[in-house]
């Protein structure tokens, strides 16, 4: 029985992974001839003929749909772009960036398709724009013995994982758990996951990126300036620029870590809500960073993800289980030893024998829609509450899906909030992830349905997690939550005052700091989208 909990709860965390975010452009076009036809002739001597591909392209549909994770964003009601630009060199990026401007057609930047709604490749209201597609920019430079890696931003995180585990072992990088993210929007979002309470957030350990510009200018840390480099850390990926690959810091661990999944059951004696009850006390102790036990909620059953980075393995992590948090149950044959490379292979792919080749993997979702939201939690729910929260949402059906990241650690206290973008640090105990699943149509009563599930439980929420403002993860883009307002007005430009309504619920104090690095570095707001920051020209 516990087995087929699992891998339940498996089936519905790989459907999350198939569902973070990139960039967007602008300007108008004086020529006669078409903005698209412009932008066409501009990179005919730039960029390979077969890597452009036009709406009437007989692989267009391919390459738009080739890193997907969502079908709600390629129905026929899908504002599309005009073509798609398959850069594999910086050179491509910058070509993109200067014929775009030049011809007025904005560019919309994916890297690996994980972006919540479709921003990086789709557009809400029409337009023209063209998709800069970095699949094909996917390098990961790395050395045996060397605490640092270069990786190019269309590269998954299942591939940096298995490059550092194959070429550097006894290394590692605190990326994500679903291993077909792109690296470009999970950093440019500022990145959580497993590793985030020892090491911090992705976003923490970057040194060094290289990204063009609005000019097209291919720019170093130390080219763009200390500014630029923080906002790129985490301030969202569409705003400043295309960066197209990061130097990262890579941190030691154990020959083996541990991990383990133990499921509970809510309800009819099942003990889950009293146990969620107990892990949320033990987040913000100040003991076992390298202890990390995430949640994911499903139906009746709660699934306690555990990866252990300390040394011992699993006998040393039963012990500190049975001393500290016993009402999980936890014992060595539940446990497994892996090197790091096959633990992050456990976390993404579900099993314990899972080839590390599998999180090479690129994949599309075209089947399964999906909406997602988010908060944040900085006090303890309870017994009480989880179960309310059994009993009247997650019982009622099986699409709806709640993953609870634990915060503390090294990023709970130890980085402040202003270090970089990602202010959700003192004081959060974890960050929700919601999401619902429905088949069928994009539109019509099984969407209908789904949505009406997720508002209601969003709503329900409201009292238990954070407030003034209600904090969301920009990774989790979410447009219920504003979009932005282009008017005549601001001369054509976002405006800084609607677009705090999101900004600040995902950016709370440094926003503001955010918008200021945008009116130095794209004053003319060409990087933009429904929830790009906005330029501040006054001083800051």
């Amino acid at each position: 029985m516990a087995a087929t909990m699992r891998g339940k709860v498996a089936l519905a965390i790989i459907i999350m992974c198939f569902c973070c975010s990139n960039n967007v452009f602008f300007l108008p076009s004086s020529s006669a001839a078409s903005p698209s036809d412009d932008f066409l002739r501009c990179l005919s001597d730039k960029i390979p003929t077969e890597q452009v591909y036009t709406q009437s392209s007989s692989g267009f549909m391919a390459e738009l749909t080739s890193s997907v994770q969502n079908p709600r964003f390629v129905t026929n009601a899908t504002v599309r772009p005009a073509c798609i630009v398959a850069a594999s060199d910086a050179s491509h990026v910058q070509a993109a960036v200067r014929c775009g401007r030049r011809s007025g057609v904005r560019l919309r930047v994916r890297s690996g398709g994980h972006d919540y709604e479709g921003l990086s490749y789709r557009a809400v209201r029409a337009e023209t724009f063209a998709v800069l597609d970095l699949a094909r920019l996917r390098a990961v430079r790395v050395r045996a013995g060397d605490a640092t890696a270069w990786v190019d931003s269309g590269a998954t995180l299942g591939e940096l994982y298995y490059a550092i585990g194959t070429a550097n072992p006894g290394f590692a990088f605190p990326g994500g758990a679903c291993s077909t993210v792109g690296v470009g929007g999970y950093l440019s979002g500022g990145g959580i996951g497993l590793m985030m309470r020892k090491f911090g957030i992705g976003a923490d350990n970057v040194l060094d990126a290289m990204i063009v510009n609005a000019d097209g200018e291919l720019l170093d840390r130390g080219r763009m300036g200390e500014d630029l480099f923080w906002a790129i850390r985490g301030g969202g990926g569409e705003s400043f620029g295309v960066v197209v690959s990061w130097r990262l810091k890579l941190s030691m661990v154990p020959h083996t870590v541990a991990v383990f999944n133990i499921a509970k059951t809510a309800g009819d004696g099942g003990d889950a809500a009293a146990v969620l009850a107990k892990w949320e006390t033990l987040i913000l102790e100040p003991f076992l960073p390298e202890l990390t036990i995430r949640v994911v909620l499903q139906g009746r059953t709660a699934l306690f993800q555990c990866l252990y980075l300390g040394s011992g393995g699993c006998s040393l992590l039963a012990a500190t289980m049975h001393a500290y948090f016993p009402e999980l149950g936890m014992t060595t044959s539940d446990c497994h030893d892996l090197t790091w490379l096959r633990a992050m292979a456990f976390i993404s792919l579900g099993t314990a024998d899972a080839p590390p080749e599998g999180m090479l993997r690129r994949t599309n979702n075209l089947g399964t829609y999906v909406k997602s939201k988010s908060d944040y939690v900085r006090r303890p729910m309870g017994a009480a509450a989880w179960s309310a929260l059994f009993t009247n949402y997650l019982s009622n059906t099986t699409a709806g899906i709640l993953i609870l990241e634990p915060h503390g650690g090294v990023v709970g206290g130890v980085v402040p909030d202003f270090a970089t973008p990602y202010p959700h640090r003192a004081g959060v105990l974890y960050n929700i992830q919601y999401g619902v699943f429905w088949w069928g149509d994009a539109e019509g009563d099984n969407s209908a349905a789904a949505r009406r599930w997720l508002d209601a439980l969003y709503a329900a929420m409201e009292a238990a997690v954070s407030g003034n403002p209600r904090e969301a993860f920009v990774n989790y883009r979410d447009l219920d939550i504003g979009e932005n307002v282009v008017g005549g007005g601001d001369g054509g430009m976002t405006a800084y005052e609607s677009a705090r309504r999101w900004g600040e619920r995902y950016f709370m104090g440094n926003f503001r700091r955010l918008a200021a690095v945008k009116g130095r570095v794209d004053p003319g707001d060409y990087f933009r989208n429904e929830q790009s920051i906005p330029p501040l020209l006054q001083p800051y």
